[in-house]
């Protein structure tokens, strides 16, 4: 499929390619939508097997951040930066100065943060190139790393699902199981630990795993397995398109409720769930903790103020399923309706 055709298919938008030579930069950015502000998205830095596979990702990533800081409230819209992970030696710090350099080059339009594969110190580094980057050292008036605060609004998502699937305002005793134990992964696994659930994990990474198990008395099983496991609810925290034709009809939960962006391979996966009397928490909408966080530099950082428009998740979660339940369709669509209505009053392009 063509560049164009991808652009139409995404509702697109601007999509702005980079190539440095002398870093072995190859950095896309995707700016979906700007009605209610400047884009703000993270820059994934991870190998792909080709070049369409990374402006896929970027189109479907900066997509679903439209969406995610719509349904928060945020004046902001979606864009996301993807950099191909070069396959032989490069220097990073230079490579990353040089994609400061092409974010600065947008002139605002686009503002960048930490995501898959980039980290606080990448982001210090875009730091010396641009001033359009969040999520940077809180010495420098940043609010340091996302994750915890995305861990915070998974976990608040999932409390709101038990209720309204349960009717029990605890997790304690209930069983989650973790497919990735990354940044975000880990702190959920913290969270729901400190509540007295237990935990099933998984990860690619044998040594994430087994510090779960160390720390937070976790079970562990092959990440094959995972998804057959007989739990209470589904946490998906790694890559997308992890809910598909071959992992949901092994599904053995009540909810699936997770940190990954893009968890349904397909929109038909969403409605496979609701068939299934899976109730599922719509990715942007449960995993925006880290957004709402680094949105806050942007008005000056304050914590405890990010904080507690983190735990609002629970009432998102929540108003989607009733209303889900109200208009018997699935919570995907239901959670795209709500965001598009509120782009549709802000107007514009």
């Amino acid at each position: 499929m063509g560049v164009f055709n991808l652009l139409s298919q995404y509702g697109y938008g601007r999509l702005h390619l980079s190539r440095d030579a002398a870093t072995g930069l190859s950095a896309i950015v995707a700016i979906h939508d700007t009605r209610l502000g400047p884009a703000l998205g993270g820059c994934r830095f991870i190998h792909y097997a080709g070049e369409d596979d990374a402006i896929v990702d970027a189109l479907r990533l900066a997509r679903g951040m439209t969406y995610k800081a719509a349904i928060t409230g945020l004046s902001l819209g979606g864009g996301k930066s993807v950099i191909i992970r070069p396959t032989v030696d490069f220097n990073r710090g230079a490579l990353f100065r040089a994609f400061g350099k092409f974010v600065g080059e947008l002139g605002g339009q686009y503002i960048t943060a930490e995501d898959s594969g980039t980290s606080l110190e990448d982001m210090e580094v875009i730091r010396t190139a641009t001033k359009w980057v969040t999520g940077v050292a809180p010495e420098n008036g940043g609010s340091g790393d996302p994750s915890p605060f995305t861990a915070l609004g998974v976990r608040r998502g999932i409390e709101a699902t038990v209720k309204f699937v349960m009717k029990r305002d605890d997790i304690a005793g209930l069983h989650v199981a973790v497919q990735g134990i990354g940044h975000v992964g880990y702190y959920l696994c913290k969270e729901l630990h400190a509540l007295g659930a237990k935990l099933t994990v998984a990860d690619v990474d044998p040594l994430k795993s087994e510090r779960a198990e160390r720390e937070f008395s976790a079970s562990v099983v092959p990440l094959e397995q995972l998804f057959a496991t007989e739990c209470d609810v589904l946490a998906p925290c790694a890559l997308g398109s992890a809910l598909n034709d071959a992992t949901i009809p092994k599904l053995r939960c009540k909810i699936v409720a997770g940190a990954a962006n893009n968890q349904l391979a397909e929109p038909r996966h969403g409605d496979d769930l609701m068939q299934r009397g899976i109730l599922y928490a719509p990715d942007y909408a449960i995993n925006a903790g880290g957004l709402i966080n680094v949105a806050t530099e942007l008005e000056g950082y304050d914590a405890e103020k990010s904080r507690a428009k983190v735990t609002k998740i629970y009432d998102t979660i929540l108003e989607i399923a009733e209303r889900a339940r109200r208009a018997m369709k699935p919570t995907h669509q239901i959670a795209d309706m709500m965001a598009e209505e509120r782009l549709a009053r802000a107007g514009g392009g």
